[in-house]
């Protein structure tokens, strides 16, 4: 999900939820501690040079349970990072502490906003021989040696 997308989504909603994508649900008192954008370059494995940017929102548990972030709230504080920042438009990525802190992608069902598991991958997949997508196979195409063949009466079947 993009900034402008949970911009327009926020004025419609009464209050926030954010969800995990296991079904659990983050606090209800939970504080958008920072709203930021994260810069990253790198280098992936290939030698090829990479830049990323992505609108970071870390959600906090804390112990102030009378608390509840209100749509409207969370649109000034985006409005100011992008005003004070010059948050550009990019992919949200929000950080939420488990057993440690996890990043996670952002959706909307209709209802919650939704934390999708993020994962790792070979950015550079072709210069490290890992094939794209698996091969398929004829098993007519396959090699057979005759000592491992397996035929009725060998007890391999």
């Amino acid at each position: 999900m993009k900034l402008s997308e949970i911009k327009e989504i926020l004025p419609t909603l009464e209050n926030i939820e954010f969800q995990l994508e296991n079904g659990n649900f983050v606090p209800e008192h939970f504080h958008v501690t920072e709203v930021g954008q994260i810069v990253k370059n790198f280098i992936d494995c290939g030698g090829v040079i990479r830049n990323e940017k992505v609108v970071n929102f870390q959600l906090w548990d804390a112990d102030d349970y009378e608390h509840r972030l209100k749509p409207e709230k969370l649109l000034h504080i985006i409005q100011l990072s992008e005003e004070k920042l010059g948050i550009e438009n990019s992919e949200i990525e929000v950080e939420y502490q488990g057993e440690t802190i996890g990043k996670y992608d952002l959706e909307f069902n209709g209802k919650n906003f939704i934390l999708k598991n993020k994962t790792t991958a070979c950015l550079a997949q072709e210069t490290c021989g890992i094939p794209t997508e698996k091969q398929k196979k004829n098993l007519s195409e396959l090699p057979v040696s005759p000592t491992s063949a397996c035929t009725p009466g060998l007890g391999c079947c």
